[in-house]
Protein backbone atom coordinates (compact mmCIF):
# COMPACT_ATOMS: atom_id res chain seq x y z
CA UNK A 1 0.00 0.00 0.00
CA UNK A 2 2.53 2.21 0.85
CA UNK A 3 4.48 2.20 -2.37
CA UNK A 4 1.38 2.12 -4.23
CA UNK A 5 1.00 6.06 -2.66
CA UNK A 6 4.83 6.64 -3.46
CA UNK A 7 4.63 5.73 -7.03
CA UNK A 8 0.80 7.76 -6.90
CA UNK A 9 2.98 10.64 -5.49
CA UNK A 10 5.87 10.44 -8.16
CA UNK A 11 3.24 10.30 -10.82
CA UNK A 12 1.41 13.29 -10.36
CA UNK A 13 4.54 15.50 -9.71
CA UNK A 14 6.38 14.15 -12.73
CA UNK A 15 2.75 14.97 -14.50
CA UNK A 16 3.31 18.64 -13.02
CA UNK A 17 6.41 19.01 -14.02
CA UNK A 18 5.82 18.22 -17.84
CA UNK A 19 2.88 20.58 -17.51
CA UNK A 20 5.53 23.19 -16.32
CA UNK A 21 7.81 22.51 -19.09
CA UNK A 22 5.18 23.02 -21.69
CA UNK A 23 3.78 26.46 -20.31
CA UNK A 24 7.57 27.32 -19.82
CA UNK A 25 8.15 26.73 -23.40
CA UNK A 26 5.09 28.48 -24.45
CA UNK A 27 6.24 31.73 -22.86
CA UNK A 28 9.37 31.33 -24.59
CA UNK A 29 7.68 31.03 -27.76
CA UNK A 30 5.66 33.82 -27.46
CA UNK A 31 8.40 36.47 -26.16
CA UNK A 32 10.50 35.05 -29.00
CA UNK A 33 7.71 36.31 -31.45
CA UNK A 34 7.48 39.19 -29.80
CA UNK A 35 10.66 40.35 -30.64
CA UNK A 36 10.93 38.56 -34.01
CA UNK A 37 8.12 41.23 -34.35
CA UNK A 38 9.80 44.20 -32.63
CA UNK A 39 12.80 43.29 -35.29
CA UNK A 40 10.96 43.06 -38.37
CA UNK A 41 8.77 46.59 -37.16
CA UNK A 42 11.94 48.40 -36.56
CA UNK A 43 13.17 47.20 -39.95
CA UNK A 44 10.17 48.07 -41.44
CA UNK A 45 9.91 51.45 -40.09
CA UNK A 46 13.71 52.01 -41.41
CA UNK A 47 12.83 50.86 -44.70
CA UNK A 48 9.86 53.22 -45.10
CA UNK A 49 12.48 56.09 -44.53
CA UNK A 50 14.18 55.71 -47.16
CA UNK A 51 11.68 55.02 -49.08
CA UNK A 52 9.22 58.14 -49.26
CA UNK A 53 7.30 56.74 -46.25
CA UNK A 54 6.13 53.46 -48.16
CA UNK A 55 6.50 50.37 -46.49
CA UNK A 56 6.73 46.60 -49.11
CA UNK A 57 3.28 46.44 -50.88
CA UNK A 58 1.42 43.17 -50.26
CA UNK A 59 -1.99 44.51 -50.91
CA UNK A 60 -3.78 41.19 -50.67
CA UNK A 61 -6.17 41.33 -48.42
CA UNK A 62 -7.61 38.22 -48.35
CA UNK A 63 -4.17 35.73 -48.71
CA UNK A 64 -2.34 34.43 -46.06
CA UNK A 65 1.15 35.50 -45.78
CA UNK A 66 2.98 38.45 -47.15
CA UNK A 67 6.69 38.04 -45.98
CA UNK A 68 8.07 36.86 -49.21
CA UNK A 69 7.90 40.67 -50.46
CA UNK A 70 8.96 41.93 -46.48
CA UNK A 71 12.60 39.51 -46.47
CA UNK A 72 12.93 40.95 -50.31
CA UNK A 73 13.04 44.43 -49.09
CA UNK A 74 14.95 44.07 -45.90
CA UNK A 75 17.49 41.77 -46.95
CA UNK A 76 17.43 40.40 -50.72
CA UNK A 77 17.15 43.20 -52.73
CA UNK A 78 19.51 45.64 -50.43
CA UNK A 79 21.65 42.95 -50.38
CA UNK A 80 22.11 42.22 -54.25
CA UNK A 81 22.13 46.11 -55.31
CA UNK A 82 24.68 47.00 -52.36
CA UNK A 83 22.52 49.31 -50.24
CA UNK A 84 22.27 48.65 -46.41
CA UNK A 85 20.61 45.41 -45.29
CA UNK A 86 17.74 46.50 -43.06
CA UNK A 87 17.25 42.99 -41.39
CA UNK A 88 20.79 41.53 -40.96
CA UNK A 89 19.15 38.44 -39.28
CA UNK A 90 17.28 37.62 -41.90
CA UNK A 91 20.49 35.89 -44.15
CA UNK A 92 19.33 32.49 -44.49
CA UNK A 93 23.40 31.69 -44.17
CA UNK A 94 22.82 32.35 -40.59
CA UNK A 95 19.03 31.85 -39.43
CA UNK A 96 19.74 32.75 -35.60
CA UNK A 97 16.33 33.70 -34.71
CA UNK A 98 15.27 30.01 -36.89
CA UNK A 99 12.52 32.07 -38.74
CA UNK A 100 13.21 31.20 -42.12
CA UNK A 101 12.78 27.54 -40.98
CA UNK A 102 15.13 26.07 -42.92
CA UNK A 103 14.48 27.79 -46.37
CA UNK A 104 17.51 28.57 -48.32
CA UNK A 105 18.14 30.88 -51.32
CA UNK A 106 18.18 34.78 -51.67
CA UNK A 107 14.61 35.72 -52.73
CA UNK A 108 11.55 35.13 -51.76
CA UNK A 109 11.67 33.36 -48.53
CA UNK A 110 9.15 33.18 -46.39
CA UNK A 111 9.38 34.36 -43.12
CA UNK A 112 8.32 32.05 -39.98
CA UNK A 113 7.16 32.35 -36.15
CA UNK A 114 8.41 30.16 -33.55
CA UNK A 115 5.49 27.60 -34.35
CA UNK A 116 6.17 27.17 -38.09
CA UNK A 117 3.59 29.58 -39.31
CA UNK A 118 4.19 32.21 -41.58
CA UNK A 119 3.57 35.59 -40.10
CA UNK A 120 1.15 37.83 -41.83
CA UNK A 121 1.88 40.79 -43.48
CA UNK A 122 -0.96 43.50 -44.76
CA UNK A 123 -0.17 47.21 -46.21
CA UNK A 124 -2.01 49.90 -47.94
CA UNK A 125 -1.67 50.07 -51.20
CA UNK A 126 -0.84 53.88 -52.55
CA UNK A 127 -2.89 53.65 -55.35
CA UNK A 128 -6.13 52.70 -53.94
CA UNK A 129 -6.21 54.63 -50.53
CA UNK A 130 -9.89 54.17 -50.44
CA UNK A 131 -9.79 50.53 -49.68
CA UNK A 132 -8.41 50.00 -46.77
CA UNK A 133 -6.46 46.53 -46.05
CA UNK A 134 -4.00 47.57 -42.78
CA UNK A 135 -6.01 48.52 -39.93
CA UNK A 136 -3.13 50.42 -38.31
CA UNK A 137 -1.30 53.12 -40.64
CA UNK A 138 1.44 51.76 -43.13
CA UNK A 139 0.89 48.12 -42.20
CA UNK A 140 0.17 45.35 -39.63
CA UNK A 141 1.46 42.20 -38.86
CA UNK A 142 1.13 39.37 -36.81
CA UNK A 143 1.79 35.82 -36.25
CA UNK A 144 -1.44 33.32 -36.13
CA UNK A 145 -0.16 31.95 -32.78
CA UNK A 146 0.02 27.98 -31.92
CA UNK A 147 -2.97 27.32 -34.14
CA UNK A 148 -1.57 28.96 -36.69
CA UNK A 149 -4.73 29.68 -37.76
CA UNK A 150 -6.23 33.82 -38.29
CA UNK A 151 -10.13 34.44 -39.51
CA UNK A 152 -9.51 37.90 -41.18
CA UNK A 153 -12.24 40.44 -40.51
CA UNK A 154 -13.94 42.37 -43.47
CA UNK A 155 -10.64 44.24 -44.69
CA UNK A 156 -8.51 40.99 -44.40
CA UNK A 157 -7.03 42.81 -41.30
CA UNK A 158 -6.78 40.66 -38.01
CA UNK A 159 -9.83 41.15 -36.01
CA UNK A 160 -8.85 40.75 -32.20
CA UNK A 161 -13.04 39.91 -31.31
CA UNK A 162 -13.17 36.61 -33.17
CA UNK A 163 -12.30 33.97 -30.72
CA UNK A 164 -10.22 32.42 -33.21
CA UNK A 165 -7.39 34.90 -33.23
CA UNK A 166 -7.21 35.43 -29.08
CA UNK A 167 -3.97 33.42 -29.11
CA UNK A 168 -2.31 35.74 -32.71
CA UNK A 169 0.37 38.16 -31.32
CA UNK A 170 0.17 41.52 -33.01
CA UNK A 171 3.48 43.45 -33.39
CA UNK A 172 2.54 46.26 -31.07
CA UNK A 173 1.47 49.42 -33.20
Amino acid sequence: MELLVVISIIVVLAALGIQGWRVVGENQRRSQARVQLGLLESALEDYAADHGGEYPLYPEPTAKGGTAEIFDALFAEPAREGSPVYLAELAPDNDTQGWLNGQTGRQGLSIFDPWGGEFIYRTQDPSNPDQPIASNPGFDLWSSGPDHSTRPGSAGNLDRQDPANLDDIGSGR
